[in-house]
């Protein structure tokens, strides 16, 4: 675990205290013991770092995988397959090793998810909940459980429905994806469309999340593209420009 220190010691600010820096004193064990009180005083709001960013991914990526009460080898092998293509291999090698200890632990998932609300800042808590919906959906759609408990995770985000909303209809499509991407109903003008896709555009531009590096950057672009893709549907449906 002492190959860990720099990375953690060097990328973690509030994630140190509450019920995450809870999961973290358990896992890292006499590394942390400082952790494992939950007691880590943060005083004032500052923008997330990495390490929190890819703490709280792992911890609810754990908790979406135990939602249904059984952990199988193809959902590893799907994440294992997710940190690989997201974050490179080395990286992917230390966040898996995390993630099979953090299966091992009881969660709080309301607690965790309002430390999450509390500390960290809109834009990245959306890319949270992308991610999520890709590990979720990663047999399809997800089950009648991961949904359940990923609305459940986005209320205590703190998480607006039409953002919620949006970010599923990237994962489950059907005639009107495009428009709820887009936070829009079929009904909306030719100009309405074209204002609710700059509003979006701003939402999810990548640069909102730079500051969590740029394997997370990278992630936000794709996410970009299927706005781009929803708005290019609607356009060439209605034909404009």
């Amino acid at each position: 675990m002492a190959s860990f220190g720099k990375w953690i010691g060097g990328g973690l600010g509030w994630a140190l205290g509450g019920p995450i820096g809870g999961v973290l004193g358990f896992v890292f064990g006499s590394i942390f013991d400082s952790m494992q009180s939950g007691h880590y005083e943060h005083k004032g709001f500052t923008p997330t770092q990495e390490g929190d960013f890819k703490v709280s991914l792992l911890v609810m990526i754990a908790a979406i995988m135990k939602a249904d009460g059984r952990i199988m080898k193809s959902e590893l092998e799907y994440v294992k397959r997710f940190f690989l293509s997201q974050f490179g291999e080395q990286e992917a090698e230390r966040l898996l090793l995390l993630l099979r200890e953090i299966l091992r632990q009881e969660l709080d998932v309301d607690e965790i998810c309002e430390q999450i609300q509390e500390n960290m800042e809109y834009p990245s808590r959306l890319q949270l909940v992308h991610f999520l919906f890709g590990v979720a959906a990663a047999d399809g759609e997800p089950h009648a459980a991961e949904a359940e408990l990923l609305k459940r995770i986005c209320l205590h985000m703190g998480i607006r429905q039409k953002d919620f909303d949006s970010i599923k209809a990237m994962f489950i499509k059907d005639t009107g994806s495009a428009y709820r991407i887009l936070e829009i109903t079929p009904d909306a003008s030719d100009e309405e469309v074209k204002k609710a896709y700059r509003k979006m555009a701003l939402k999810y531009h990548p640069d909102k999340v730079a500051h969590l590096g740029e394997d997370v950057q990278k992630a936000a672009k794709e996410k970009f593209q299927q706005l781009n893709q929803a708005y290019n549907e609607i356009k060439q449906q209605r034909g404009f420009n």
